[in-house]
């Protein structure tokens, strides 16, 4: 027996809601509804199956209740993007911060941002948060987007419905930099590939801590194999150079140069001590685990989602949000 079709009614009753309240939901139309009612009434669409034609009338309203996150695929992460661990931490706060809300997530990942204008569009979002561009990449942008959005890193140049929410990365590689000196440290090696955008910002911090001719700077390739070509052909460098400090602008970095080392039969700390940057799950669980920079995912997208609602009820926001980082000391570092 084909199962009856859930009627507008039949949520109403089961909230103990009006059908016009249920309705103005479904069509975007809440201005005068709490968001607590806004969520109850979504979650029972899903449970009771009325949720198969939402998708059209997301795109009819005014008001979608989309979020969208276009994330940078760029050449490094080799098609993997979505398994980076900033990357990772990032989305599931944002996923958590949405569901909260009671809003709709939706993911891109491009290497190319001339295709965000035609997402946001498409998908009449009420907002979208970039991450991983850089400012040159949002020349490309301006006078295309329409919709208010939140940039996670680089800067994009002061406008109206623009919001830059970055971490202080200046600093967070400076205490990385103090934190080696404290422990003794005479000779660091910083390892990037690129010293644009925020890893400028990083390893600039880091080598404030140290003086003149104290760090070197490894710009490294943007694929694996190239880069265990790489730390072969540099190694006898780094022992030369009498590295004992490195400090790289990501955990990822961190952690493929760490097992390089030990592939080496270098001991960590005893021998070489390592810092990495983001604070990500495999940091934690490594041998040893990794000393980093903590950056705070879940405030970071508490406060993104503030400023797009914000911004889309019409009210004022900071072009630039700086948010903290701390120091995170674990097992890669310690006394010399």
């Amino acid at each position: 027996m084909a199962q009856n079709r859930v009627r507008i009614a039949d949520v109403a009753d089961a909230l103990g809601l009006s059908t016009a309240t249920v309705s103005k939901v479904i069509h975007g139309k809440t201005e005068k509804i709490s968001d607590e009612t806004v969520k109850r009434v979504q979650q029972e669409l899903e449970r009771s199956g009325y949720i198969p034609n939402m998708a059209g009338i997301l795109l009819a309203r005014n008001n979608s209740r989309i979020i969208g996150v276009v994330v940078n695929d760029n050449e490094k992460y080799e098609g993997r993007v979505l398994e980076d661990g900033f990357v990772m931490a990032s989305i599931n706060a944002l996923s958590h911060e949405v569901n909260e809300k009671g809003y709709f997530l939706m993911i891109k990942t491009t290497s190319d941002i001339r295709e965000i204008p035609v997402f946001a569009s498409m998908w009449n979002m009420d907002g979208l948060i970039l991450m991983g561009f850089c400012e040159a990449d949002y020349e490309k942008l301006r006078n295309q987007m329409r919709i208010s959005f939140v940039v996670y890193d680089g800067y994009f140049e002061k406008c109206s419905k623009v919001v830059n929410l970055v971490i202080n990365h200046y600093d967070g590689g400076y205490q990385a930099g103090k934190y080696f000196r404290e422990l003794g440290h005479k000779k660091a090696l910083c390892i990037a590939d690129n010293f644009i955008c925020m890893d400028k910002e990083r390893i600039e911090g880091f080598s404030e801590a140290f003086e003149p001719g104290e760090t070197l700077r490894w710009e490294i390739p943007k694929t694996e194999k190239e880069r265990m070509c790489f730390y072969e052909d540099k190694y006898q460098t780094l022992l030369k150079n009498n590295v004992t400090a490195v400090f790289a602008v990501s955990d990822f970095y961190a952690l493929e140069f760490m097992r390089f080392l030990q592939g080496k039969d270098i001991q960590i700390p005893k021998d070489i001590q390592i810092i990495g940057f983001d604070d990500n799950m495999a940091s934690r669980e490594s041998h040893p685990s990794l000393t980093t920079i903590h950056q705070e995912a879940p405030l970071r997208a508490k406060t993104a989602i503030k400023c797009l609602e914000a911004m889309r009820d019409g009210a004022e926001c900071e072009t630039e949000i700086v948010l903290p980082v701390e120091l995170i000391k674990r097992e890669s570092t310690g006394e010399l």
